[in-house]
């Protein structure tokens, strides 16, 4: 696999779009500039001024569209290469009852356009999105409830359900985001319980590891213990993590031990063994490698060789975000494993929050943007070479 090959990964940009990339990565490796933007916003987002400038550029790199029908386009040109869309509704931090049903209304359209549509074989949600994260947080942490809070928990683990039984009726498999560990205890026991209830047969419910937490490859050998106990399929997306800086601040002013591991070579090691325990569990467990990380994308088709598994096998998925790593994508789907974009969309006000959280998280992760840059820098002298 040569990840290296400009012409398969930017086919399907034009001049314009590489030269518009370019500088976004540019900006985006600008630390100083990401740091202060949260503030920024809060500044120019009440006077509407950003929000042309935001559409026109980030919010074209790596958005689909502000709705699910603005996405057909991306969606549409995704799959002409063979990439399929996992569609992501980015709106976040709305906390109010009306919005999580709306938010419930959202998931159920994407799901049923997954289900008439064979590029996009996933749909995603977060459970923030259906209810408030102080009650998911009061649950993590085993404190006692009130009668209003037992029935507010119970609202927002009866939206996921309703998402899950929709999944498993139209057979499109769903992954429940991770979020920060002072409420994934409780994400984690939500799915495992619609694990139970709705992958029988096959993973319709897959959850998501953070690897980056030192917990999680035991995680995954419980959760895989108790499938095989309970006779159900286990669904998981692989990721590093999202929220280090967060974490190890919320640790430290708190005095709790860091759920972090202590260096990114650790978060390395756990990664590739969680590969490796999928792969060798393959008939319990089904799952998504979600990475912009070379060496474990590697890693993972050396153990789809060594493990006799199809290239094509719909237990094993390959996942990158829209608008990033597409020398990955594009030369995976050229030499044929199943591979997704994550698509986010949304209003473009709603939107930004998470697209400035993606742009610090990107910063932080060491050599990102440059290989960006160096890749379209290298295709930009191939054209012109020609």
């Amino acid at each position: 696999m040569n990840f290296n090959n400009t012409q398969i990964a930017f086919s399907g940009k034009s001049n314009a779009d590489l030269k518009r990339s370019y500088w976004l990565f540019k900006i985006i490796g600008w630390n100083w500039l990401i740091k202060i933007s949260p503030s920024l916003l809060k500044i120019f987002m009440p006077l509407w001024i950003p929000i042309p400038i935001i559409k026109a550029t980030i919010f074209k790199q790596f958005c689909g569209g502000e709705s699910i029908s603005e996405c057909k386009k991306t969606i549409d040109a995704l799959g002409a290469q063979h990439v399929k869309t996992i569609l992501d509704y980015s709106v976040e931090g709305i906390e109010e009852e009306k919005v999580f049903d709306e938010n419930v209304t959202e998931a159920l359209t994407a799901i049923e356009k997954a289900k008439t549509n064979p590029n996009i074989p996933f749909s995603v949600f977060k459970p923030t999105g259906f209810g408030r994260f102080k009650i998911l947080q009061k649950v993590n942490s085993k404190q006692t409830l009130t009668t209003s809070e037992k029935e507010e928990y119970q609202r927002l683990v009866d939206r996921i359900d309703k998402i899950c039984a929709a999944g498993f009726e139209t057979n499109t498999p769903l992954f429940i985001d991770a979020e920060e560990s002072w409420i994934q205890d409780a994400i984690d026991d939500i799915a495992l319980n619609m694990m139970k209830k709705y992958n029988k047969e096959k993973a319709i419910i897959y959850n998501t590891a953070q690897m980056y937490r030192w917990d999680r490859i035991a995680y995954l050998n419980e959760l895989k213990t108790i499938a095989n106990n309970t006779d159900f399929k286990v669904g998981v997306k692989l990721v590093r993590g999202a929220y280090i800086e967060k974490e190890r601040a919320r640790a430290e002013k708190m005095g709790y031990e860091d759920p972090m591991q202590k260096t990114k070579e650790n978060t390395d090691k756990d990664f590739n063994l969680a590969l490796k325990l999928c792969i060798e569990n393959i008939n319990t467990i089904s799952f998504c490698c979600a990475s912009h990380n070379e060496e474990s994308t590697l890693l993972l088709i050396q153990l789809m060789k060594e493990y006799n598994i199809d290239l094509n096998d719909e237990r094993v998925y390959f996942a990158q975000l829209l608008g990033m790593s597409d020398h990955i994508s594009m030369n995976m789907s050229e030499g044929g494993y199943n591979i997704a974009k994550y698509v986010p969309y949304g209003p473009v006000k709603d939107v930004t929050p998470y697209l400035i959280r993606r742009a610090q998280e990107n910063t932080s992760v060491a050599g990102q943007t440059g290989r960006e840059l160096s890749l379209i820098l290298n295709e930009q002298k191939r054209r012109k070479s020609i």
